[in-house]
């Protein structure tokens, strides 16, 4: 397991480096929306747009893929709102919980990760699961979060408004045009080629950087705003995100294959490091947005990336067997 980590920790130690940077105000809270940014529209757009022109267009539309993943999403997002909600947990606190528990951080940690540990060869199944928690997972749980209040029509309204936010996020763009581009064998002309790479070679360091300053500031925050959430409330939704959920897409996966899906083992492989990644850090400020309690939503985040230090290594040495 050694050689595993000696790939991982500097991944993590940046994402330590951003959070101690935000939390002793070397780095000051008012310049981390900026930060993220620049990592959510110039670096990470660039690094995806790379990664979907070259890789062929099949890996990109991988039937197989999006259905094992969809699957597990859809169990993952039922299950906790099902055992989250309670006196204190209402529709829209258990709903962002379950997305906690379902969106890994593939944007900004997983291509990264997984492009050093496995190659480039990752990037079909990881873009679209990208894709997918973007506009399916997100806009189930920002539709079910409605329904303390607003029934079905708020429900409805959550998703098209759900669904503009994607159309404004430059991710899921970066993608179609970079599958476009596979598709047309098409090759950006050399200065704009090197620009993009540039801006792409900047994504990894940048974006885990900003993870730290992000956690940090979100638990800066709401601690004062709220105070700490339970820790009944908290640890069961840890325990999906990082044992549960990449177990389900492994037991999904082997058996949707023993019955006949086209599945490779590497794609199995990617699937379910994908699940074993921490919580996305773009949940607590969706968290934000809607009004449900984010100090909960941080506490997930930073406790699933903290875990995943020791946890991630150990089902990257157990899913070997697979490939």
């Amino acid at each position: 397991m050694l050689p595993i980590f000696l790939v991982t920790l500097p991944f993590f130690a940046l994402v330590a480096a951003g959070y101690l940077a935000a939390r002793i105000r070397i780095l000051p809270l008012e310049s981390i929306p900026g930060l993220n940014a620049y990592v959510l529209y110039f670096a990470l757009p660039c690094m995806l747009y790379r990664f979907g022109a070259n890789t062929p267009i099949g890996q990109l539309l991988d039937g197989s893929v999006a259905l094992v993943w969809g699957i597990c999403a859809f169990v993952v997002v039922a299950a906790v709102v099902a055992f989250s909600r309670n006196g204190r947990i209402g529709w829209n606190d258990a709903s962002f919980g379950a997305l906690v528990a379902a969106f890994p951080n593939t944007g900004f940690m997983g291509v990264p990760l997984l492009t050093a540990l496995l190659g480039a060869q990752v990037a079909g199944p990881v873009i679209l699961t990208i894709m997918f928690d973007m506009v399916v997972t997100t806009s189930l749980c920002v539709a079910l979060s409605r329904l303390d209040n607003s029934g079905s029509q708020g429900a409805i309204q959550a998703v098209r408004n759900g669904l503009l936010g994607v159309l404004r996020n430059p991710m899921p763009w970066a993608i179609l045009l970079g599958a476009w581009a596979s598709w047309a064998s098409f090759h950006l002309p050399g200065p704009v080629e090197r620009t993009v790479a540039m801006l792409g070679d900047s994504a990894s360091p940048a974006a885990l950087f900003t993870i730290g300053a992000v956690l940090a500031r979100s638990a800066m925050l709401t601690s004062q705003a709220r105070g700490k959430a339970p820790l009944a409330d908290v640890l069961p939704v840890v325990l999906v995100k990082l044992v549960a959920h990449p177990l389900l897409v492994c037991a999904v996966a082997l058996g949707l294959r023993a019955v006949g899906l086209p599945l490779s083992g590497s794609a199995i492989v990617v699937l379910v490091l994908v699940a074993a990644l921490p919580s996305a850090s773009n949940v607590s400020m969706l968290a934000e947005r809607f009004g449900a309690d984010n100090g909960r939503v941080a506490r997930i985040i930073l406790w699933t990336t903290v875990a995943a230090f020791f946890t991630f290594p150990w089902v990257v040495e157990q899913t070997a067997r697979l490939r």
